[in-house]
């Protein structure tokens, strides 16, 4: 049985086939929402039921608090029809365009950056090119029929290869790359999906943050501004445990030198006896102590979800963020 979905406030219709999430239903017929993790977990794709029923499936309580449920809020990569809807979401018409496609691919390097990150190129098929923008992630398609959602760090105009960063967490994928995958190893994957990439229609000064391997899609949407000469200032806080976490920390050194882009490390562990002379603490707290109004900025967040939930929550009640400048990509796991 179908369910009609009328998405407000643009009006535009779709149908919803037995299973599908409004999320999965929508992108199914060309209407992209914004969305992240599509597990339930971020809270990137909420948005308000106005008419209608649906079952919430595995939405966390962090993403979708029991009060906000209540008044009709529900996190459309779960939320499945069980009526005929009308919800209230915002619409990404810049990327309806783009297909998600399903591809072979051959690993071309491994690199480790530092003893737990591994950089991943994958080459595709020499007929093929993947059409992204830069920020979107690929799921990598494993033959137990389960997914890693790895963010590309290339830029769309650098797309010989896809530049994946993966942190060993001890997980099934994690230990295969650290411990057996090979060069020219074949993969599947399907891609690009996610709403995390720069909005080029502003003109508001930019604050990327990035955690952990959350640098590789704040790294992709830099060097796609700087190739598209994009004027609006730049501001790159990362954040590390220590001065060695910051894997290819003089690329961004090189951004700031040549191209203007503030770069602002900060760490969260080590000592006085470290020999590190930046800044220490957390790094969305960093923002705050240089920020007093953050009313006329973007803000571009990826890394953990403790991270991506302070800089919204603090920037937003704090310093006059809008909730729609704020745009993230938290990397949180499919089964916490």
């Amino acid at each position: 049985m179908t369910h009609q979905i009328t998405l407000m406030p643009s009006g535009h219709v779709c149908h919803a086939q037995a299973g599908e999430t409004v999320l999965e239903a929508a992108l199914r017929e060309g209407f992209l929402l914004p969305y992240g993790c599509r597990n339930g977990a971020c809270g990137s794709c909420k948005g308000k039921v106005l008419q209608g029923q649906v079952d919430h499936g595995t939405a966390q309580d962090k993403a979708l608090p029991a009060a906000e449920r209540e008044r009709g809020a529900a996190l459309f990569c779960q939320a499945k029809p069980l009526t005929d809807l009308v919800v209230e979401c915002r619409e990404i018409g810049a990327m309806r365009d783009i297909p998600v496609r399903t591809l072979p691919c051959r690993v071309q390097t491994l690199e480790r950056l530092t003893p737990d990150v591994m950089r991943i190129r994958l080459r595709l098929p020499a007929s093929e090119r993947l059409q992204f923008r830069a920020g979107q992630y690929i799921d990598i398609l494993l033959k137990d029929g389960t997914r890693r959602s790895l963010s590309m760090a290339n830029p769309p105009h650098d797309d010989a290869l896809i530049e994946l960063h993966l942190r060993n967490y001890g997980g099934p994928f994690s230990t295969h790359v650290f411990t057996q995958m090979k060069e020219k190893d074949i993969l599947r994957f399907e891609g690009p999906l996610g709403s995390f990439y720069l909005r080029e229609d502003s003109d508001k000064p930019v604050i990327l943050l990035a955690g952990g391997t959350g640098f590789a899609p704040i790294k992709a949407i830099i060097e796609h501004a700087i190739h598209n000469q994009v004027k609006r200032p730049l501001t790159l806080y990362r954040g590390a445990r220590t001065a060695a976490d910051l894997y290819l920390d003089e690329l961004p050194q090189s951004w700031a030198r040549e191209h203007g882009v503030n770069y602002i490390p900060v760490l969260s562990d080590g000592n006085a006896g470290d020999g590190w002379t930046g800044r220490r603490g957390l790094v969305h707290q960093a923002v705050l102590e240089d920020h007093a109004d953050l009313s006329g900025f973007e803000i571009y967040a990826c890394g953990a979800p403790a991270m991506i939930e302070a800089a919204k929550r603090d920037y937003c009640t704090q310093r006059a963020l809008s909730e729609a400048a704020f745009y993230a990509d938290a990397f949180t796991p499919a089964n916490p």
